[in-house]
């Protein structure tokens, strides 16, 4: 069986039982497709979460970001990782209390306020939107390799796939949907690692496989990883950050980016009970370590495979003949995201940094350039490939990458969805609206969120997991303060909380457009995207924690200057406190 039929029985097999799940799910009432009734079980609902979380930025953008960066690149899962533990120590309980359906429908009574509400409404769409971009290029990375297509078309059979399910489920399809993506995607996360680690160490568990022996060179792994890029050029793998503030403020807004995510969030109402909030969030950490704790496995030794492919014989010998690469390049070569141009005429691929400390090295080989650029979100997809595993694992790793991306799009596209059909639709707009009108309005408004993602999609303003650390700043520097300070603080009131919403998301946007272009359009940013051009050397990925401390400034000086929040809202929030018993969510 060719390895085209294989990974259409994988993915194809995989997808026939998303729809089936959610055929049998479908959403019958508005409750249903909120919050999937309100009775999901916390270990169910943890391993939702864990899909949910799992997005196409962990499972094929983070690691391929590790094996560039090395330890440089660790800040992603420090600060998702710690990020849950805030959601679930600050937030999760006290937000199941409350009862809502919604972030915004939350954000609108706790701050009594239809304008509150509104501007909730904005920053959940513009950080959900941003989100399900970088969903949207993972998935067409994907779906282009192992249908064999363009990117492209992968994108938009990705879009197609997404609408099938979401759509048609709402919560209560999405989270058993989860559940069955979350076991096809931790499965063919691990075993092409444990085969990978097996290979190269001989250990069969690959977060102790990374601290092992080199089985080929006797070498410590990471210090064979080190020498091999060393000698091309490259910055040590496990090189420290001269940058401290920057790495501080990108792992804090990806925490409180994390705690601010009201896919997220929205997950932590569908529990009967606040413990259940709390135990959800528990067992979700359980579910998302697996993969972590793989995860910096599987970049180093994506990292080493790739370079020893290029160099069998090792750096100080000649570099593979193009016409000798394997198979992987050539299937990858097809997609675009593996390019060689041949600047020295040699016949040969050389691939090395081609940075000014590193040329006399280059000139003296006779090299003019590095020739191969390799699309940082293909190394997890490509690994199996490489290391020359079998087709029955590189069918399981491209159902697995397609199902984290399409759960988390999923959960996003539900946001975004409920938001405007329930927040801004019957909250503001259109209050006597039929539950059968607004189930409608969900269906509609999430359609034309998938087809706007998918334009965007096609050119990212970054790779998968950078346009992802982008929705993590707005979220942080917009939702996660209005949450924070509607929960713990009595003194802020409607004017601050939109003031400091409105400051915090503006800021975060002007300074993320200025780098990455205008409404990501390409071509539109107005300084090169590159840290002597930062401010104080803060990246675009990192200013979310600035725009948070911007949100909280603003809405506590606007909120002492006007007058304090009725007295009923104070008790409101005295009683949300105290997270012991709540009742089902409510719809009003």
């Amino acid at each position: 069986m060719s390895q085209f039929a294989i990974n259409i029985l994988f993915v194809g097999g995989s997808f026939l039982l998303y729809i089936l799940i959610a055929i049998w799910a479908k959403a019958g009432s508005t409750k249903d497709f909120y919050v999937a009734g309100g009775g999901v079980h916390p270990v169910t609902n943890g391993m939702a979460i864990g899909a949910d979380w799992m997005s196409a930025a962990s499972f094929i953008s983070m690691a391929g970001l590790i094996a560039a960066g090395g330890y440089a690149n660790s800040t992603f899962l420090m600060g998702w990782t710690g990020g849950y533990v805030l959601l679930a120590m600050l937030l999760a309980p006290y937000l199941r209390k409350f009862g809502k359906f919604t972030v915004p429908e939350f954000i609108g009574d706790r701050f009594y306020s239809k304008n509150a509400r509104l501007v909730a409404v904005i920053c959940l769409i513009v950080a959900s939107v941003t989100y399900v971009i970088g969903q949207m290029a993972g998935a067409g990375v994907a779906f282009s390799r192992f249908l064999e297509v363009d990117s492209t078309l992968g994108l938009i059979i990705a879009a197609v796939v997404v609408f099938m399910y979401a759509v048609m489920g709402g919560m209560k399809g999405i989270t058993y949907t989860q559940v069955a993506q979350y076991c096809v995607l931790i499965i063919a996360y691990t075993i092409p690692a444990v085969f990978i680690s097996l290979q190269l160490t001989g250990n069969p568990l690959p977060p102790l496989g990374l601290f092992s022996t080199h089985a080929d060179s006797g070498m410590p792994i990471l210090e064979k990883l080190n020498q091999v890029i060393t000698d091309l050029g490259f910055n040590s793998y496990t090189a420290d950050i001269d940058n401290k503030l920057n790495m501080v403020l990108f792992t804090l807004s990806l925490m409180i980016g994390t705690a601010g995510l009201p896919h997220v969030i929205i997950r932590f109402f569908t529990v009967p009970k606040v413990a259940d909030a709390r135990w959800s969030a528990g067992w979700a950490l359980v579910f998302i370590a697996l993969l972590y704790l793989t995860a910096p496995a599987v970049a180093s030794m994506a990292r080493l495979n790739l370079m020893t492919t290029i160099y069998p014989d090792g750096t100080d010998a000649a570099p593979i003949l193009y016409e000798e690469r394997p198979n992987w390049v050539k299937e990858w070569e097809v997609t675009g995201l593996i390019q060689f141009e041949d600047k020295n005429n040699d016949g040969r691929i050389q691939h090395y940094n081609a940075s000014e400390s590193f040329q006399p090295e280059a000139e003296a080989r006779g090299w003019a350039g590095n020739e191969l650029t390799v699309n940082r979100d293909i190394l997890v997809l490509a690994n199996p490939e490489i290391a020359n595993l079998p087709g029955w694992v590189i069918g399981l790793i491209a159902a697995g990458g397609l199902a984290a991306a399409l759960s988390t799009a999923a959960g996003l596209l539900l946001a975004i969805s409920s938001a405007v059909s329930h927040d801004l639709i019957k909250g503001s707009i259109n209050p006597n609206i039929t539950e059968k009108g607004e189930l409608l309005a969900a269906r509609i408004s999430m359609a034309v969120a998938i087809v706007v993602a998918t334009w965007l999609g096609a050119n990212p303003p970054g790779f998968a997991a950078q346009v992802v650390a982008l929705a993590f700043g707005i979220a942080a520097a917009s939702l996660f303060p209005a949450l924070m300070m509607g929960i713990f603080s009595k003194r802020v009131n409607n004017t601050g909380a939109i003031a400091g919403m409105l400051c915090g998301l503006a800021f975060t946007l002007v300074y993320i457009f200025v780098y990455k272009g205008w409404l990501f359009i390409p071509g539109t940013n107005n300084l090169p995207d590159t840290p002597e051009n930062w401010v104080l050397g803060i990246s675009p990925l990192s200013i979310g924690a600035v725009g948070a401390i911007v949100n909280f400034a603003v809405a506590f000086v606007v909120s002492n200057a006007t007058e304090e929040p009725p007295v009923e809202i104070q008790e409101l929030v005295e009683s949300v406190r105290y997270p012991r018993g709540a009742g089902q969510a409510q719809d009003h």
